[in-house]
């Protein structure tokens, strides 16, 4: 349950704290006075989507934070936190939150940050808060089914079947994309075959291009070659005045000045180095110069064979290591698509499985929804007639969904189609909800669900914003009795324009509008004795101090009041 609420900067409220008890509280005020706002600000700190205009004007952020106290049957709620591994000492649990006017904020839960999505789903194992114009969602179908799920208490098993689903259809998208990819496999798999064959009869070795291509270039100029070697080895060796020779007379000058002047001897030690080295250098062109041939032989298979490669490299890769990695890749693909016909039967026996196994689970959700219907439409039948609808037959149609052709068809969500029919008045055949129904019997036939749903789960507080909409009075007094008695057994807030029902409240807020430094601020003021006869006098006749008005407070609070806190 709500404890306390701290409301700061939020649209038109400055600084507002309110305490809260158990039972049924009552908001009421002129309109514009702000009610919806205290709904607002709730709603915000329960993880509602809001943006900066939330503000109050002037200021640069708005903050609401909220002490509830949740009860220990709640073990959803305590699981949610021991998941999330958030502290508690007791059964008292700080929410806050902030936007900032940057489009920021902050949301925690006892001081622990958490996304305005986790603070939702937490909030929502404590309250339900009903806005103004929740109970239009009777009008979509589609709503009817949540509501018989949460009923039947089939939410997770819907959730479940629904993940299924998914998977189930992903699946068969998977299968038609591979049968599709069967129409052109063998065409497919002989080019692959082909190409890998080309590859490896080239016996490709990787550097063997760049060889070749010198090689053949060593060839080709053969001729030019063998001139420039054999100048070269005559120039170092062979003529009389060669270079050896000279490095040789050299060197034998040096050693013998370096008898007479030591000084001599690094510089002959140098000359010395470079005749051997020349020596040595001769001695290897010489034998290059005598191994030098021309076979035109071999430079006709290089070009061959560089001719062969350079094809395969136009058709593969840009150099040998990228035509043998084409090489391994079509071996991959071969080898996919040669499984592929496996992998299509493997796929058709699971997808057969997992639809034996959705139609049992939708068989089943469709059963429990049949069982619960008919529960959850004498219930709400049972209690219309309490709100001022004593001859009205409400109940929940459950039918499965048909191919035209007498097949059945499923939705993500099963093969039911659900929807919500109602007799108004004796005599009348039951029609579907969103044909019949005007505003007053919208709200009614809401606050019946939403009676019936609190009293199926752990949810501690409800919240109806304007739940008075389009009736007045017997069916009024009807509707607050029934708050009345909810309250007994939930936290209940409701914001009305009625006196009939607000003189049921155990705990009665007046909003009021002040304006105060030429600034506009919203305040909470609790209720008691003339305070509370005063404002129901005011919402009787638009007068709290009119004696007529006045005296009927006096009738109805005296006939149905209760005393508050």
């Amino acid at each position: 349950m709500l404890e306390e609420l701290v409301i700061k900067d939020y649209a038109l409220i400055d600084q507002l704290s309110v305490d809260f008890v158990n039972g049924l509280t009552i908001l009421t005020g002129e309109t514009g006075a702000g009610k919806s706002i205290i709904v607002g600000a709730l709603s915000f700190v329960l993880g509602g989507k809001a943006d900066i205009g939330v503000i109050r004007s002037g200021c640069d952020e708005a903050s609401v934070s909220a002490w509830v106290r949740v009860d220990s049957v709640n073990v959803e709620a305590y699981a949610w936190l021991a998941g999330k591994e958030i502290r508690y000492d007791d059964s008292r649990i700080l929410l806050r939150r902030n936007i900032k006017s940057t489009g920021r904020g902050n949301t925690s839960i006892q001081g622990t940050i958490v996304t305005r999505i986790e603070l939702a789903e937490f909030t929502s194992f404590l309250f339900d808060l009903h806005g103004q114009h929740e109970h239009q969602l009777l009008l979509k179908t589609e709503s009817h089914r949540k509501y018989l799920d949460r009923f039947a208490g089939i939410e997770a098993e819907v959730l479940g079947f629904t993940d299924l689903f998914i998977r189930l259809s992903a699946q068969h998208r998977l299968l038609e994309s591979l049968k599709a990819a069967e129409k052109g496999k063998d065409e497919r798999m002989e080019l692959l075959r082909f190409s890998m064959e080309e590859i490896d009869s080239a016996e490709i070795v990787i550097g063997e291009i760049n060889a070749l291509e010198i090689e053949a270039k060593k060839l080709a100029d053969h001729e030019k070659l063998a001139l420039l070697v054999a100048s070269a080895s005559s120039l170092m060796f062979e003529d009389e005045v060669s270079a050896v020779a000279l490095l040789r007379k050299v060197k034998s000058q040096l050693d013998a000045s370096a008898l007479v002047d030591p000084a001599l001897q690094t510089h002959a030690a140098r000359v010395s180095d470079l005749f051997y080295e020349a020596e040595d250098s001769a001695d290897q062109v010489r034998l290059y110069r005598d191994s030098l041939s021309y076979d035109p032989d071999r430079l006709e298979q290089i070009e061959e064979r560089l001719n062969h490669l350079y094809k395969l490299k136009k058709k593969y890769g840009s150099d040998e290591a990228a035509i043998l990695l084409y090489r391994e890749n079509a071996q991959k693909e071969y080898d996919d698509l040669l499984k592929s016909e496996e992998s299509c039967e493997a796929l058709e026996l699971e997808i057969t499985r997992q639809e034996r196994d959705l139609a049992t689970k939708a068989t089943s959700l469709s059963s429990r929804r049949t069982s619960a219907a008919a529960i959850l439409g004498l219930k709400i039948t049972e209690i219309l007639r309490t709100l001022g609808m004593p001859k009205s037959q409400f109940s929940v149609n459950v039918r499965q969904k048909g191919d035209g052709g007498g097949g059945r068809v499923c939705s993500p969500y099963g093969i039911d189609d659900i929807e919500f029919m109602i007799a108004p008045n004796l005599g009348e055949p039951q029609r579907e909800l969103s044909r019949i129904v005007s505003g007053g019997e919208l709200s009614r036939v809401m606050l019946a669900i939403k009676t019936i749903l609190a009293k199926a789960d752990t949810v501690e507080t409800l919240v109806f914003d304007e739940i008075d909409t389009g009736i007045g009075g017997e069916v009024a007094l009807a509707v607050g009795s029934h708050l009345e008695g909810l309250g007994k057994v939930k936290q209940i807030f409701c914001i009305t324009h009625l006196a009939s029902i607000a003189i049921r409240a155990d705990n009665h807020l007046k909003v009021e509008k002040l304006i105060a430094d030429e600034r506009t601020t919203t305040k909470v003021v609790l209720l008691t004795n003339d305070g509370r006869r005063e404002e129901i006098a005011r919402m009787l006749a638009g007068d709290s101090a009119g004696m007529a008005a006045l005296a009927h407070a006096d009738e109805l609070l005296g006939k149905y009041g209760r005393q508050g806190r």
